[in-house]
């Protein structure tokens, strides 16, 4: 009967959450070892003390398919505020959960006249070493099948980028009223 006390004992020791983390081992006046989640009386010998941590494995966010594509076949998007065309590359990209990075050509114009070839065109995408110049779905749904990507997003890669809109002229202000009531000469 000790045995299955002890068994039960242990069972639910080591089924309680990993928040309460602690574990005390000791030898009891009849030399029996005793595993508690709470102190030892005073008389218990040979008295360990130990922390039961959590058993879960750390990860990345990304499914491990995207991980493998990602790591085969890094994907990069030279794009500007080029309007249309990169507004839905990068839409692209995020629908199907694609982990890119994104470079700004004219952030660095010497990188990307060499990577061009000197054509300046934008969007132009990298998936591994495969260059495609401008947007056209089926061509960059080939290469990012290819390269194993999903074709749906697993998880949330990024969030949609907002087109950059310029700045407007403010609107013309009526002249403010003088103390009369009437506006102010113009001058």
């Amino acid at each position: 009967m000790n045995k299955v006390v002890t068994v039960t004992m242990m069972i639910s020791i080591l089924a309680v959450p990993a928040s309460a983390a602690q574990l005390y081992r000791w030898v009891d006046d009849s030399g029996r070892v005793e595993w508690r989640d709470t102190p030892p009386p005073p008389n218990a010998k040979s008295v360990e003390q130990r922390k039961i941590g959590g058993n879960t494995i750390q990860t990345s966010s990304l499914p491990y398919s995207v991980q493998l594509a990602a790591k085969n076949f890094p994907v990069t998007l030279w794009a500007n505020n080029c309007g249309e065309g990169c507004d839905k590359a990068r839409a692209h990209l995020n629908r199907r959960g694609v982990p890119y990075s994104e470079k700004d050509p004219q952030a660095d114009l010497g990188a990307f006249k060499k990577v061009s070839g000197g054509d300046l065109g934008v969007p132009l995408l990298f998936v591994g070493n495969t260059k495609l110049r401008g947007y056209l779905e089926s061509d960059w749904d080939d290469a990012l099948d290819i390269a194993g990507y999903p074709k749906t997003a697993l998880v949330p890669v990024r969030p949609a980028a907002k087109p950059v809109v310029p700045a407007s002229k403010p609107e013309p202000q009526p002249p403010s009223p003088t103390a009369n009531g009437y506006p102010a000469p113009a001058q």
